[in-house]
């Protein structure tokens, strides 16, 4: 058996959930299988020129029956057992289909008033931008929109997104994707 360890892109994070029909996400910021500009990177992860700033998402097309959106942001390539969550927003209503640039910031009013946004894996509320070790290779960071069966998943600012993806587990009826890469040489 190969060892994939430092294979390329190894998989998918999300190929071993229920599969789910897909739907449109787009960015006036990122784009799919591109280098994520700088401003999306991390300062707090001691990224030059990064600004911890979420990118502008917009999505249409999601599966009749969605009744609310979760946003997330997630690295799989991280040095890590369990990645590395950057995002995690639950409880958006199924009536906004965009964020604008910034929203992940914390107590930003470009959120609507009942979205959840939960703790990041850099331990507080918001979008921690991009920032792999150097040397490590290129990183995927999945920018997922997740259409939700139910109004509110009752979770609080403090639920780790762990517990947000268990509970998308079950309640994820559509799904959208934009996945930009980011490297710091070593």
């Amino acid at each position: 058996m190969a060892d994939t360890r430092k294979a390329p892109f190894p998989f998918n994070p999300y190929d071993h959930l229920p599969e789910v029909p897909t739907f449109s996400l787009t960015s006036t910021d990122v784009t799919d299988g591109q280098t994520l500009p700088v401003r999306h990177a991390s300062k707090v992860l001691g990224i030059p020129g990064g600004e911890d700033l979420s990118p502008q998402l917009s999505w249409s097309g999601f599966p009749a029956g969605t009744k609310s959106f979760a946003v997330t942001c997630y690295d799989p390539d991280a040095p890590t057992a369990a990645g590395y969550w950057h995002w995690a927003v639950a409880d958006v209503p199924v009536e906004v289909t965009q964020l604008p640039t910034g929203a992940g910031a914390a107590g930003s009013s470009d959120l609507p008033k009942s979205a959840v946004m939960l703790t990041n894996s850099a331990g507080f509320t918001g979008y921690v931008g991009a920032g792999p070790p150097p040397g490590h290779g290129a990183h995927r960071y999945f920018f997922v929109v997740h259409a939700v069966d139910v109004e509110s998943l009752g979770l609080g600012g403090d639920t780790d997104p762990i517990v947000l993806g268990f509970n998308l587990f079950m309640h994820s009826i559509g799904r959208a994707y934009l996945v930009p890469r980011f490297e710091v040489a070593g």
